[in-house]
């Protein structure tokens, strides 16, 4: 190689060094919106997990309660608990740990994780997580499943425990276009941008406190209150919700604690007796606002004495919600179908409907799918649910609309055991699997928009022994004749170049794609 090397001309090395550039250029492109992206679904995780975390705090505040009234009996699940909460703080706080260790190695010893400056390295996570030397990434599989077995047995819910077992599954992940199945530190670090690592990291600390939130909830369900004597009867109020959609129903029962079930009370609201002996309470309330009412029971004794036990409680009524969403991004993409979703809390998904400006939307199932027409332009999706059998607007949600990113282009082959694969570029191409190929392809193919492109036209660049260069037009997006006898003449070590690429996407809007370099083995 370095004899050959030392016969090209000053010029043919200066060419050579470009696509070099060039082709690195590439290879560490990473698009900035899938980076911000990234970026803003790591910051609402961050935020989830401070809720998550106020919650779990919130049930061991309750048993800690319990055990302080009660220590005899409450302070064996108070320890449980604790057991919980200390292995996730642990696990939680060593992630942490991995999340500045990658930061530190993107951006340097002044590395901050919430204000990462190297967000499209692409090493760093690989070499902080998956280092022969230091497997940070094995150790924290293993202690994922060690947490995993240690929680389940705090849950004895099957159905439940089976779900925390799936949340934090590390089996080995089968990726898209490879053909056996990655270690799961493998799948999840190698080769990822710093900030899709970080997100990583902290979907995985929101389902350690999922499950930890579980966990303490099961505990707090298997401490016997029943057990405490009460020396007086109360009447309670319990609404199935406080808050109430205007429009829609407000629904309380009304009980006396420990009564007896063959002696119901009667209960009196307003100086007037509910028209059923179950408690149950119901209005349509027509304004938004708090609202409080009140009321008595009347309880028979066997001595034909009967007693008055009152009652207040309130309820709140608020304007209709509603949840739009783009599932892939926060805005939608002309041209192709963008998959939404839609619900109203509280309303079954047959009562909803839903229109959009700028495009259409359609129903698919209990999803829908939005086709905006016009980029640059905003469309406006208008939610509407059917509620006690009026029709009531709850939602008008704007969406961006922007075109589709430009494709990746690609040749596409048969590998040895008959698969399709693509080939990219920037290594060795077998010179068969090169002949037999029809031609050039481009689409999307990340993952988030996998979108086919039509290739219209593109050159191949080849170079003679004098290094000046020699195009070749393709035929559409096939090789034409003279391209393959070109390739036929092309030796084991060769490399030729496909430029001025042009492609046509759904949106019916014509790209010139990014050259790709193929060297012939």
């Amino acid at each position: 190689m370095s004899a050959n090397s030392n016969k090209l001309s000053p010029r043919q090395k200066m060419i050579n060094l470009m696509y070099i550039v060039l082709t690195a250029m590439l290879a560490l492109n990473v698009s900035s919106d899938v980076l911000d992206g990234f970026t803003q679904v790591h910051e609402g995780l961050s935020r989830t997990n401070m809720n998550v975390e106020q919650r779990n705090a919130s049930i061991y505040s309750q048993l800690e309660a319990f055990a302080a009234q009660n220590p005899e009996k409450g302070q064996q699940w108070l320890d449980k608990a604790s057991d919980v909460r200390r292995a996730t703080g642990t696990l939680i706080s060593n992630i942490d740990s991995l999340k500045r260790l990658i930061v530190v190695k993107a951006d340097g010893p002044k590395g901050d994780p919430d204000n990462v400056l190297s967000r499209d390295d692409l090493e760093a996570a690989a070499v902080v997580m998956l280092s022969p030397s230091d497997p940070r990434g094995e150790r924290l599989r293993l202690d994922i499943d060690s947490y995993r077995d240690f929680i389940g047995s705090f849950i004895p819910d099957t159905l439940k425990r089976r779900n925390i077992e799936q949340v934090l599954s590390t089996e080995p992940i089968l990726r898209k276009g490879t053909l056996t199945p990655q270690l799961w530190e493998e799948a999840k670090f190698e080769q990822q941008p710093v900030v899709a690592a970080l997100t990583l990291l902290t979907k995985l600390q929101n389902d350690l406190l999922y499950a930890e939130g579980e966990a303490l909830s099961s505990i707090h369900n298997q401490v016997d209150a029943g057990d405490v004597r009460v020396n007086e009867l109360n009447a309670y109020v319990m609404p199935q919700s406080r808050m109430v959609m205007r429009g829609g129903k407000y629904s309380a029962n009304i009980v006396l604690a420990a009564v007896d079930t063959t002696q119901r009370p009667t209960v009196y609201i307003g100086g007037q007796p509910l028209s059923n002996d179950r408690g149950l309470y119901e209005l349509s309330p027509g304004s938004t606002g708090t609202f409080t009412y009140s009321g008595y029971l009347e309880v028979p004794h066997g001595d034909g004495s009967v007693t008055r036990h009152p009652f207040e409680s309130s309820y709140t009524v608020i304007e209709p919600m509603a949840t739009v969403s783009a599932t892939m991004m926060n805005v939608l993409y002309a041209g192709i179908d963008n998959p939404v979703g839609i619900s109203v809390p509280g309303v079954a998904m047959s009562d909803i409907n839903a229109t959009m400006t700028n495009g259409t939307l359609t129903r698919a199932g209990d999803h829908w799918v939005a086709r905006p027409a016009t980029v640059g332009k905003d469309a406006t999706i208008t939610v509407t649910a059917n509620m006690d059998g009026r029709s009531v607007q709850v939602a008008q949600t704007n969406f961006r609309v922007r075109k589709l990113p430009d494709p990746t282009p690609f040749i596409a082959f048969t590998d040895a055991n008959g698969n399709t694969d693509h080939y990219r570029g920037g290594k060795p191409f077998g010179k068969q699997l090169l002949m037999k190929a029809p031609g050039l392809e481009a689409a999307i193919d990340d993952g988030l928009l996998d979108t086919p492109f039509k290739v219209v036209s593109f050159q191949t660049v080849f170079f003679d022994s004098m290094g000046n260069a020699m195009p070749e037009n393709s035929d559409g997006a096939s090789f034409s004749q003279r391209q393959r006898q070109a390739f036929q003449r092309l030796q084991r070590g060769k490399r030729f170049y496909i430029s001025a690429i042009k492609a046509i996407g759904p949106d019916g809007i014509t790209r010139d794609l990014s050259p790709m370099e193929v060297i012939v083995n």
